[in-house]
């Protein structure tokens, strides 16, 4: 489940799941509802990536903004995310792979554009057996 929350100037993103990689991916899907309506995405290609991280906090803004920057080269919209998360040698690797299409202004209706997600407001959490995800994005 995603949701967004208010933030005074920018928007917040939250994700939950029943596994950290499904809060991720919950949290990219409220990203990316920021800027489109992610139920008119379709997962016809999809990107592979690695982020490396030293924590989990660090590790959902790098997934984030390597999902922007995945997004801004390709002329892409997202909306299926496959993530896998593991451990080596003290850092945090995350291997995933990001599922949409090319931006089509008359398919997608387009929103605001999210700039950069940030530590502002980060967090991940267990919280009655379900993990928490967010941070506020800049927009």
């Amino acid at each position: 489940m995603y949701e967004l929350f208010e933030h005074k100037a920018d928007i917040g993103v939250k994700g939950t799941g029943e596994s950290l990689e499904e809060a991720f991916s919950e949290c990219a899907k409220a990203m990316f509802s920021v800027m489109v309506n992610i139920e008119m995405i379709s997962p016809d290609t999809s990107f592979e990536f690695k982020v490396k991280s030293s924590n989990r906090e660090e590790l959902l803004i790098d997934f984030l903004n390597e999902l922007l920057y995945l997004k801004d080269i390709n002329g892409m919209m997202f909306s299926g995310f496959y993530l896998y998360i593991t451990r080596d040698r003290g850092k945090i690797i995350l291997k995933g792979k990001a599922s949409g299409e090319k931006v089509n202004k008359k398919k997608h209706d387009l929103k605001s554009e999210v700039k950069a997600a940030t530590y502002h407001q980060l967090k991940i959490e267990k919280k009655n057996g379900e993990f928490v995800a967010q941070c506020v994005v800049d927009v």
